[in-house]
């Protein structure tokens, strides 16, 4: 069963470009908050923001090193939304693999 709450939070934090910038950012290795501002050209103030959408619905997680706070992807939570939509949308996602399937075939 879908929970709405959930697929609501989950679609509000990747709504935003800059949060999946930051998502993509953070998917391969943990960055502090000051390295994402430099690399994503936002200011601290807006990083931390979206960090803390995203560390609200578990898509990012923190862990503190010394005096550094690090953030990653969590891919689980990355694949909870996937299946919230295919739960959503059945039919679409069904259709959409048999077209798939058929264009392999030919």
């Amino acid at each position: 069963m879908i929970e709405p709450d959930d697929l609501d939070e989950l679609l509000r934090a990747v709504a935003g470009r800059h949060r999946r910038r930051i998502l993509s950012e953070v998917w391969e290795r943990e960055r502090g908050a000051g390295e994402l501002a430099d690399e994503l050209g936002l200011a601290p103030a807006s990083i931390s923001e979206h960090l803390k959408v995203l560390r609200k619905t578990g898509l990012v997680t923190m862990r503190v090193d010394r005096t550094y706070r690090l953030y990653r992807a969590c891919p689980e939570r990355l694949h909870r939304l996937a299946d919230l939509l295919v739960q959503a949308f059945p039919t679409t996602v069904q259709a959409r693999d048999g077209e798939e399937t058929q264009e392999d075939m030919t």
